[in-house]
C-alpha cells in the first residue's frame, strides 16, 4: 500500500472527529512515513508496519470519544463514546448491539416514567386539595410530593445507572482497543532494528 492510499483511508475514516484532531492525527501519521523514508524503509513496509488504516481510525475515534467522554460526562459525551465503541468492530455490534439497545430502551423507558410520574405529582400536589382528595387537601398536598421525591430519587439511580453502563462501555472499547491496536511502536522499532 502507498502512502497516498494509506493516508486517504485513514482520512475517510477519521471524518467526525474534530476538525484539528483529525489534522493532528494525519500529521502524525505522515510524520511516521517521513521517518520511515528516512530510514530507507519503502511506503509499503512503513503502511504494513503502521496496520490497517481503517482499523486504525475506528480504533482513534473510540479514543478520542472515551477521553471525551471522560473530560465532559455530558449525554452527547456518553453518545459519543457509546458509538465509537460499537463502531470498532462489525462482531462487537452484532453481540454487543442488540443488548445494548435493550438496555439503553429500558432506562429510556424508565426515565420516560419517572418524567411522567413527577408531573403526576405535581398535577396531585396542585389540584387535590380543590378536587376532593380522600383525606383532605393535606394528604393531596404530601401524596403528591411523595411521588414527586420518589420520582427524583428514582431518576438519581436511574443516572447513576447510565454513568455505570457508560462507563463499562469506555472500559469495554479500552479492553478492545488493547486487543486490537497493532503494536505501532514494537513494529516501528522491530523494522528500525532489520534496517
Amino acid at each position: 500500500m502507498t502512502r497516498a492510499d494509506f493516508m486517504s483511508r485513514l482520512k475517510a475514516g477519521l471524518v467526525g472527529l474534530p476538525t484539528t484532531a483529525a489534522a493532528d492525527i494525519l500529521n502524525d501519521y505522515h510524520a511516521h512515513f517521513d521517518d520511515g523514508r528516512d530510514a530507507g524503509r519503502s511506503e509499503a513496509e512503513v503502511a504494513a508496519a503502521l496496520g490497517d488504516p481503517d482499523r486504525l481510525a475506528r480504533e482513534l475515534k473510540a479514543e478520542a470519544g472515551v477521553q471525551r467522554w471522560r473530560q465532559e460526562q455530558t449525554p452527547s459525551a456518553a453518545a459519543g463514546a457509546v458509538f465509537a465503541v460499537l463502531g470498532l468492530g462489525a462482531i462487537d455490534i452484532l453481540i454487543l448491539l442488540p443488548l445494548l439497545m435493550g438496555v439503553i430502551g429500558t432506562l429510556f423507558g424508565f426515565f420516560v416514567a419517572v418524567i411522567a410520574v413527577f408531573f403526576a405529582g405535581g398535577v396531585v400536589m396542585v389540584t387535590g386539595p380543590f378536587a376532593g382528595f380522600p383525606g383532605g387537601g393535606v394528604a393531596a398536598f404530601l401524596a403528591g410530593l411523595g411521588l414527586m421525591a420518589g420520582s427524583v430519587a428514582v431518576g438519581a439511580l436511574l443516572s447513576v445507572a447510565t454513568i455505570w453502563l457508560v462507563n463499562g462501555l469506555v472500559w469495554f472499547a479500552r479492553l478492545h482497543y488493547r486487543l486490537l491496536k497493532p503494536a505501532l511502536g514494537d513494529q516501528t522499532f522491530a523494522q528500525g532494528d532489520r534496517a
